[in-house]
């Protein structure tokens, strides 16, 4: 595709002008270290900066250099991870830290086959860690830079439909300027993060706005046009808290299933109409090969991730006899609950650990 003269030409310098002079104070925009910049780019999707910026902190305290994460335990990683969500991010960024010190002597590669070829390394990451910490021309899209070129040009098909994409991506490639790829890209993050906002874009303080074809239109509140959001399911967990000799009973859920690798207690979704705590009866004896005596409700808690809602029932139980076994789990231990937080638990199940410390320390 063709992108338009006076855009090609006007757009870069007057972006990076107002980069220059408005930019945020960001961890991650101090440092050109690649592992860093990665680190930074893996944290930040799908989650606000707030967020990220003490995990952030924290991660690199704990694993200061690609070489340290590469030779920590994954449960260390998940540990210090545990909260921000979306964890396949952590096991990727891990796999992928070996793979580098093993294939690449430790040194982050500049090459788009090489990135690509590193766990979770999609074709945004890879440019993000090519422009950003090396200067290469490599283009990025990400759902700020997407808003920003669909305004711009007047782009009014689904965003994420496959054509539409490969034409952001083309159009994303032909804006970055040749040996400015580092700033420019950060400042179209930027632009759509604090002025081409989602709702209400600040179109006076823009400095593109008399190159955007949906200012000029009128429909900058109204691109890019998503598709309509499907109501998001609701399920109720029943858990498990199995206790024995002041011990709680906790599982680890499988490396390749959701939340892989995360510890949590043992249970799962309620089916049908079936009483919660025959869920939890049924679940342990499914999972563990346990036979638990369920009793009083404990707590619930409520969760949301990405596509669902889930309310978490915890369920006092009682197991005196037999040994559970990883039938459906990949570990199980018996756990004190001073002990539980040297374990990677779930955010929902955090959550209901917190409650638990109360009742602790009410009973002591």
């Amino acid at each position: 595709m063709t992108t338009g003269a006076a855009l090609l030409r006007d757009l870069p310098p007057r972006v990076l002008s107002w980069y220059a002079a408005a930019r945020r104070d960001l961890p991650w925009r101090r440092t050109r270290s690649p592992y860093r910049i990665w680190l930074a780019e893996a944290m930040l999707q799908q989650t606000r900066v707030g967020t990220v910026i003490p995990y952030y902190a924290r991660f690199l305290k704990r694993f200061p250099t690609l070489a340290a994460l590469a030779e920590a335990p994954l449960d260390d990683v998940l540990a210090v991870w545990a909260g921000l969500g979306y964890y396949a991010r952590a096991r990727s960024l891990h796999a992928a830290a070996r793979e580098v010190v093993r294939k690449h002597k430790g040194r982050v590669p500049r090459g788009l086959a090489d990135l690509l070829a590193l766990p979770g390394v999609g074709r945004y990451t890879a440019g993000a860690i090519r422009s950003i910490a090396f200067n290469l021309p490599a283009p990025i899209l990400d759902g700020n830079v997407t808003r920003v070129l669909c305004r711009l040009v007047g782009i009014e098909a689904n965003p994420k439909a496959s054509a539409t994409q490969k034409r952001l991506w083309s159009l994303a490639e032909e804006l970055v300027p040749e040996g400015h790829a580092r700033d420019f890209n950060q400042a179209m993050m930027e632009l759509g993060a604090v002025v081409c906002t989602p709702k209400a874009p600040a179109c006076g303080t823009c400095p593109a706005s008399d190159l955007c074809e949906a200012f000029r239109l009128g429909l900058q509140g109204a691109l890019p046009r998503m598709p309509a959001w499907k109501p998001v399911p609701h399920y109720d967990v029943g858990l498990g808290l199995v206790w024995r000799r002041r011990k709680l009973l906790i599982a680890k859920r499988p490396p390749n299933a959701m939340l892989g690798g995360l510890w949590e207690f043992p249970g799962g979704k309620r089916e049908g109409a079936e009483p919660l705590a025959e869920t939890v009866r049924r679940e342990i004896k499914e999972e563990l090969g346990l036979d638990v005596a369920v009793g009083e409700l404990f707590v619930s808690v409520k969760h949301a991730y990405s596509h669902f809602r889930v309310t978490l029932h915890a369920f006092h139980c009682q197991c005196p006899r037999g040994r559970p076994r990883p039938v459906r789990a990949d570990a199980v231990k018996w756990v004190r609950v001073e002990d539980l937080s040297r374990y990677p638990f779930p955010t929902g199940s955090l959550k209901v650990i917190r409650k638990l410390r109360a009742l602790c320390l009410t009973e002591r």
